[in-house]
């Protein structure tokens, strides 16, 4: 096997110092488990269960924070998002939104959230701090996925069922534009330097560019049937798009608006996530019960891993050593090191997994070496 990742990490001698207890870090995963109305908190210094947290009902997306030591999940049974502590692992609060809400994007400096409710056409603006929604702003029908601009000034939210993406100003917190798209947009990718917003457009089989400087449809981009997912190379200059009946992943140069070519993938492919430095992209595919490596300056699969039955979303730990995926078929999370790449072990979870956030914090000081 060719990929290799990490490596050897030699130490070299130094004096001895007064010793001085340094802070553990603790990292958990946090799973969502949509018939059981539960969170699964996984340990990823062992990869066991350290605890299951009752939630709402129909928890579907979980979001942790980078600058608060908080997690969020939304429950879309109970039109609620659950704040849960990272670390005691308890639920602190229950925000109520809309009706049938989905997933949950962060402002950049984490102090707010924005939920899109399906059932409601509007989209929840949460003070995070307050712990309550601070406005309300109205969609397009069946809105599903929200993604907030790199400098943090704009929102864009996609509408299932009118086929627009409609694009809010953050500063003002109102709507500028309903953009026409495609058929059913779902996913959303924008550019790091915020220029462009794609949109996968599952029925049309396509991904829309738009201009997020004069909120104009820029192009529609061919994929294979059913684009169900997007993922951007750290530099901004690909977009990978996993198409669920083609069996196939599209890849799209985003300086020109074009596709470069199609790849071959497993059966359904349903979820896909690049590394930081662009090197590797992860496929999963739901229908063959197993995991792509694919090698990007090459187009090159390293490997194929049989993971579980019905492998959906993907989480790269924080180090990037470890690529969590989600069963939702047998209800459990595989492990995969990155660096062989191998299947570690596998995490039972509660009923039907839909969603993983990863969080790192300090934990207490370390004993004093004696």
């Amino acid at each position: 096997m060719l990929l290799l990742v990490g490596g050897i990490l030699g130490t070299a001698c130094r004096p001895s110092q007064p010793s001085t207890p340094q802070p553990v870090s603790r990292r958990y995963a946090f799973v969502s488990n949509g018939k059981s109305d539960t969170v699964t908190v996984v340990n990823l210094d062992g990869f066991r269960v350290e605890r299951t947290v009752a939630v709402g009902h129909d928890p579907s997306g979980v979001t942790a924070s980078a600058l608060r030591n908080e997690v969020y999940v939304v429950n879309t049974g109970s039109g609620s998002v659950s704040v849960l502590n990272a670390e005691t692992l308890k639920v602190e609060a229950t925000i109520p939104v809309g009706q049938s809400p989905f997933a949950l994007e962060l402002s950049p400096d984490g102090k707010a959230a924005y939920v899109a409710n399906a059932g409601s056409g509007n989209v929840s603006v949460v003070d995070l701090e307050a712990r309550r929604v601070r406005r309300t702003i109205p969609t397009g029908r069946r809105p599903g996925e929200a993604r907030v601009s790199p400098d943090g000034k704009l929102l864009a939210v996609s509408n299932r069922d009118d086929g627009t993406v409609t694009l809010i100003d953050l500063g003002r917190l109102a709507k500028v534009a309903d953009v026409p798209v495609g058929k059913q947009p779902g996913p959303m990718a924008i550019l790091p330097d915020g220029s462009q917003l794609f949109v996968a457009n599952s029925g049309s089989g396509n991904v829309s560019a738009v201009d997020l400087q004069s909120y104009k449809l820029l192009t529609h981009l061919a994929t294979g049937t059913t684009p169900v997912d997007l993922a951007v190379k750290p530099d901004g200059g690909e977009l990978f798009v996993p198409n669920f009946d083609s069996d196939s992943v599209t890849v799209i140069n985003t300086y020109a608006d074009e596709v470069a070519l199609n790849l071959m993938a497993g059966s359904h492919p349903s979820r896909v996530i690049v590394d930081s430095s662009g090197t590797f992209l992860y496929v999963s595919n739901f229908g063959s019960n197993n995991v792509s490596v694919v090698r990007i300056f090459d187009r090159r699969v390293l490997a194929s891993i049989a993971v579980g039955t019905g492998p959906d979303a993907l989480r790269l730990t924080p180090d990037e050593r470890y690529l969590l995926v989600l069963n939702a078929l047998s209800n459990e999370m595989a492990v995969l090191d990155t660096s062989v790449p191998f299947l570690v072990t596998l995490v039972p979870l509660g009923l039907s997994p839909r969603d993983v956030a990863v969080n790192t914090f300090p934990g207490p000081p370390a004993a004093r070496q004696r």
